[in-house]
């Protein structure tokens, strides 16, 4: 047996290593015991972050679609309207580099206009991919025709037969359209207007000619040499002459783009057509207006002929050193822009 005083001394040595081996083991162990809890509480957090940053994205996501649906809210062209008249607007073209550009130009314009119905009338033996394309692609309401010059009416080089100026059978053929398609018993009000694909026009202008009982009437700029071509209007709001330097004689000396009639009108006149023969260059509008209306009748617009609602392309002179420009300036009134080209830069003054 052994003695009391052995095993106390067992006790006292096997004692301290039994605790130091405890201590450390547990310094050994607490340390990947820590790292374990925070990779799990890093996981947790990193799963709240990846549910807040799908969150944010989602939340992200639906801001960029209602800013893409507010970018769209509206569309080209307006909506149609049982209450306004339609206005039917008739444009010749023809093969040339800038007709695209120039076709595109007015569609932008075209789609502004409510109740707007475009014929287009291609010079031409048949319509033209490059035409139909465009057209479908504005989303106007447009009816598209075609039809040749004869050739001893075409250019020949650099001069053409003075006879029949370019877009008269284009535009005799939507005249007849036009009277194909509607009776004139027809209880749909309407307006015509002839815009060629290389003028620039103001919307306002639309609004003015929404209004034509007969034939309506207003100022057009650039041409005849002038700034601007205009009725002459008396205080009792009638048109008794023509401010115009090309032959003010004729019986009505106004531009194709200054005049719009009435639809019942050009039903009502079946033999009303732009003359094709024995006809003087610059009289094709009076060959029209003449089986239409007395001077008496037209309707002047645009604040009795004062301001100005159409313009046609710029006419820019080249000097040698100079650039002279008309142009619009503030709104629809006219100024002349003085433009100065020196070696540095180009000035614009107005006058």
């Amino acid at each position: 047996m052994p003695k009391r005083r052995d095993i106390v001394a067992i006790i006292l040595i096997v004692l301290p290593w039994t605790l130091l081996i405890t201590v450390w083991h547990q310094s050994a162990i607490t340390p990947l015991l820590s790292t374990r809890k925070d990779d799990r509480r890093d996981g947790r957090s990193n799963s709240q972050n990846a549910f807040a940053l799908k969150d944010s994205c989602s939340l992200q996501n639906r801001d960029i679609v209602e800013v893409v649906r507010t970018e769209y809210v509206y569309s080209r062209p307006p909506p149609w309207s049982d209450v306004l008249p339609s206005i039917h607007v008739i444009t010749p073209t023809y093969s040339r580099p800038v007709q695209k550009a120039e076709l595109t130009r007015l569609a932008n314009t075209l789609l502004h206009v409510p109740n707007l119905h475009w014929i287009l009338v291609e010079d031409s033996q048949r319509t033209t991919t490059s035409v139909v394309r465009l057209l479908q692609e504005t989303g106007l309401n447009y009816t598209h025709l075609n039809v040749e010059t004869p050739r001893n009416y075409k250019v020949r080089g650099d001069t053409r037969d003075p006879r029949i100026p370019r877009g008269t059978i284009q535009r005799n053929l939507a005249l007849r359209w036009l009277r194909e398609t509607f009776s004139i018993n027809s209880s749909q009000s309407g307006i015509v207007y002839f815009a060629d694909d290389d003028n620039t026009y103001s919307l306002e202008l639309f609004d003015e000619m929404r209004s034509t009982k007969k034939v309506s009437v207003w100022p057009v700029a650039f041409v005849g040499g002038l700034r601007y071509e205009s009725p002459k209007v008396n205080k009792l709001g009638k048109v008794y002459g023509w401010k115009t330097v090309f032959d003010p004689r004729r019986p009505f000396a106004i531009d194709m783009a200054g005049f719009a009639v009435n639809l019942r009108l050009i039903l009502s006149k079946p033999q009303a057509y732009f003359k094709l023969r024995g006809v003087k260059g610059g009289y094709q509008e009076s060959s029209l207006l003449k089986e239409l209306v007395t001077l008496s009748d037209l309707e002047p617009k645009a604040a009795n002929c004062t301001k100005v609602g159409k313009q046609g392309t710029l006419h820019v002179l080249r000097p040698p050193e100079s650039l002279e420009i008309f142009g619009c300036h503030d709104n629809l009134f006219l100024k002349s822009i003085n433009c100065r080209l020196t070696a540095n830069s180009l000035r614009f003054e107005l006058i």
